[in-house]
């Protein structure tokens, strides 16, 4: 299994649990399992962005999901949809992945083929005799 799909949320930030105030909206800080990368944080932000209300996580931190809901009956909602977008990033960046590995083989490969034209061209630059 790849370590990216262990990112999902596991609970509620127990240092900020979700309070009722005076404000028209509820903060929810929702706990990864694990700690994302930065670039995963970057992917998920703007994925994040789609939903409504916009939910996003702080990129040094990778660790909470930064959410609000508006009525408490709309967390459920809320909680699904940031599921849904954490399997998507998940899935984008075991993507992402899979495409860098192959164009880095490739590059390698194209590489050490050059490398190896380049070495017998130095070999027979090596044997070439300039006196006769």
């Amino acid at each position: 299994m790849n370590p990216i799909n262990d990112i999902k949320i596991i609970g509620i930030d127990e240092n900020r649990p979700p309070q009722m105030r005076k404000e028209a909206y509820i903060d929810v800080y929702f706990k990864l399992a694990t700690k994302a990368p930065e670039d995963w944080c970057d992917d998920f932000n703007a994925l994040g962005r789609k939903i409504n209300p916009a939910v996003k996580i702080n990129i040094k931190e990778g660790i909470f999901i930064e959410a609000w809901v508006k009525d408490m009956i709309d967390l459920p909602a809320q909680l699904e949809k940031i599921k849904l977008k954490i399997k998507e990033c998940n899935e984008q960046y075991i993507e992402k992945a899979r495409v860098k590995a192959l164009a880095m083989a490739a590059s390698v490969a194209a590489n050490l083929g050059k490398g190896s034209k380049q070495q017998a061209l130095n070999d027979i630059v090596a044997t070439l005799k300039y006196d006769d």
